[in-house]
């Protein structure tokens, strides 16, 4: 499997792994935690999806059994979803089932570019990426897996509340576990984006909407 990082790792190149994850992974959204503009989000996550496509695009996929895969992340899906949607109807009854009800198309609009405008994008970065890039710095699957997961619950802070990366860090260990076993990024960004998509049909997702979160700043 292609890979960004190879050979031993001596303390020195640990050292500067570990500043650019920083870099990377903390500054990255504080800095646009701090400019709060939604160009900046978007211009530096694909600017370095794209970079990391260029560099790794012949990377393949741990050998797996795609279908069988599928239908796991689709079982799962069925028993966590009717879950997730019960405690949105309990929690927040007031909103619930808002966009598509009151907003239907746009609702449809975000079903169909979400997977293709943020899922892709941000499994580029918090998967494979870090998966391949950081490997030699955290060495075991399950520190990759912890990295990933609350790398991607982090960078939701610049949604400003707690809810936005609670959900995330549980997602993201979800899809990092599942990540470190096929390495797929297909079957990354199907899981994402059943749950990204739930989310927002069921009227979560004013608490991943940057003009909420910035409003007034």
């Amino acid at each position: 499997m292609a890979s960004f990082s190879s050979g031993g790792v001596p303390p020195v190149r640990s050292m500067r792994l570990f500043a650019e994850f920083l870099l990377v992974f903390v500054c990255g959204p504080l800095l646009v935690l701090a400019f709060h503009k939604a160009g900046v989000l978007f211009g530096l996550l694909w600017g370095a999806a794209l970079l990391i496509w260029l560099v790794g695009k012949q990377q393949k996929p741990e050998p797996h059994d795609r279908k069988r895969e599928l239908r796991e992340i689709a079982l799962r899906f069925l028993v966590l979803a009717p879950m997730i949607t019960v405690l949105t109807w309990v929690i927040w009854p007031q909103t619930f089932l808002q966009l598509p009800r009151q907003r239907p198309l746009f609702w449809l609009i975000i079903m169909v570019l979400y997977p293709l405008l943020s899922v892709w994008p941000q499994e580029m970065l918090y998967r494979r990426f870090l998966f391949t890039r950081y490997a030699p710095l955290f060495r075991s699957r399950s520190a990759l897996v912890l990295a990933s997961a609350v790398s991607f619950g982090f960078a939701h802070v610049i949604f400003l509340n707690g809810v936005a990366v609670g959900m995330t860090l549980i997602g993201g260990f979800l899809f990092a576990r599942d990540y470190a076993r096929h390495r797929s990024l297909f079957l990354a960004c199907v899981e994402h984006s059943l749950y990204g998509c739930l989310v927002f049909t069921l009227g979560l997702g004013r608490f991943f909407y940057t003009g909420a979160a910035w409003h007034g700043h």
